[in-house]
């Protein structure tokens, strides 16, 4: 099948200006079309279609901005790109306010013209792909919360549509921020208990026991404070499914009560000698790897059994950079909604700084740097300056990080060296560090006080 040319329409009075144009964009490939003023250009897209605009501000007729108005009346879908021989940034904002994807100064650097045009098409060519994918995924099952369209993510999706209707145990592997509780949700609205609750659970966030009454409940008396008796997750989670996440982080004692759980469907409240029946689907979520815990002795060897009956793992976002896209259109759409701002996208610079960047945080960091940008935008478009500073001043690749490790420090001088940084970068925020750094709350605090860290 022959692949359609995109159609340009080139808009200039100056002939000599509009044919150096035109020469560079059929160099590409692409099908040009052209016209010598606004009025013109009005006229051709009332009666064609155009993929792409190239158009000048001054011109004769019907100037640029006047031009810009009407086409975006008549198909406001078409990216419409301006130039202009005077850079005044005031002539830039009144026409991206109007609708222009970009703007070009004169003369004109056509490498960065053509650059400019391909990423465009690219930026319209995912979005068009992922209506696509979206619509063949909801025939099948639902999972609109989860966004991708890689191919480590496609996995991902063929793993929940033909484990979900299941009572399989599931296991989610992934670093920290890359979506697991999505993903046990989504397993959980694909089921035959989606009627029934959702119950989850972090279990790195609560001592053992605390942690063992939560999930089993405890009666009347049991320890000091237990003032009444009390359902434990497991309980309220009858008939539906159960969410227990950062498991890795569970201890052997409390591992074992688990692994009852999952053999005999029963267990005691904290205090308490009544037996209790559950009907609970477990899914379990860790960002450690549970093989090598098995064989230091952390975490039991049945229990990881029993809860890996059908294992996902959930790539990092810097193994699946193709879909960053996608999800930093969901984000800005998002956030734009929530604090009332008019932000139409993202310039092909910008997508392209976000590409490169490696986003050790995964998916996590990326809608809080988004949340952050569309917080402090002044435009209708998010450009390169208008991302966060860690973007603009390093490429954020791993490279660049690893240079830095030199021989002649320890492994501890390493660590101390890595908490201190992701402390600053996060204000100190020890759950916002603990995320970035893919360990517990509670390890975080034990390497601080280890490492005499100053907060």
């Amino acid at each position: 099948m022959i692949k359609q040319k995109k159609k340009i329409l080139i808009v200039d009075d100056d002939t000599s200006h509009r044919l150096m144009i035109k020469a560079n964009m059929l160099d590409k490939e692409y099908d040009v079309r052209e016209a010598e003023d606004g009025e013109d250009a009005i006229a051709l897209v009332e009666k064609d279609f155009f993929d792409l605009i190239i158009m000048d501000i001054k011109m004769k007729k019907i100037d640029g901005i006047t031009a810009l108005k009407k086409i975006k009346e008549i198909s406001p879908s078409i990216p419409v790109m301006i130039m202009t021989a005077y850079s005044s940034v005031q002539t830039a904002v009144d026409a991206l306010k109007l609708g222009a994807a970009e703007y070009f100064v004169k003369p004109l650097d056509m490498e960065a013209v053509c650059h400019s045009v391909e990423k465009t098409f690219d930026y319209l060519e995912l979005q068009k792909e992922n209506k696509t994918l979206k619509e063949q995924l909801n025939r099948d099952f639902e999972i609109s919360s989860i966004i991708g369209k890689s191919k480590a993510m496609k996995s991902v999706f063929e793993v929940i549509s033909l484990s979900a209707p299941s009572d399989a145990t599931i296991l989610i592997l992934g670093e920290s921020g890359t979506g697991k509780e999505l993903i046990a949700n989504a397993v959980h609205q694909n089921s035959f208990r989606k009627e029934n609750p959702f119950v989850k659970i972090n279990c790195a966030a609560l001592p053992e026991n605390l942690l063992e009454s939560e999930l089993f409940g405890h009666e009347k008396g049991a320890f000091t404070g237990a003032v009444t008796k009390r359902e434990g997750r497991f309980e309220l989670a009858n008939k539906g499914t159960l969410f227990l996440d950062e498991i890795g982080d569970m201890t052997l004692s409390t591992q074992a009560k688990i692994l009852r759980v999952l053999q005999e469907g029963e267990f005691e409240r904290v205090g308490g000698d009544k037996t209790i029946k559950v009907d609970v689907r477990i899914i379990a979520a860790t960002n450690k790897e549970l093989e090598k815990e098995v064989e230091e002795g952390n975490f039991r060897k049945d229990l990881f059994f029993r809860l890996s009956v059908v294992p996902i793992t959930l790539p990092p976002l810097r193994k699946r950079k193709q879909d960053i896209p996608l999800l930093a259109e969901f984000f800005l759409k998002k956030y734009a909604k929530k604090n009332n701002r008019l932000i139409r996208g993202f310039t092909p610079a910008a997508l392209d700084k976000l590409m490169r960047y490696d986003w050790p945080g995964n998916v996590r960091e990326l809608e809080n740097a988004l949340e952050r940008t569309v917080i402090m935008s002044y435009d209708q478009l998010i450009r390169p300056e208008t991302l966060p500073d860690f973007l603009n001043s390093a490429e954020g690749n791993s490279n660049k990080q690893e240079a830095k490790l030199q021989p002649g420090h320890s492994i501890k001088d390493v660590e101390k060296q890595l908490i201190i940084k992701t402390l600053e970068s996060t204000d100190n925020n020890i759950t916002r560090a603990a995320e970035l750094l893919g360990i517990s709350r509670r390890t975080l605090h034990n390497k601080i006080n280890e490492y005499n860290i100053e907060q």
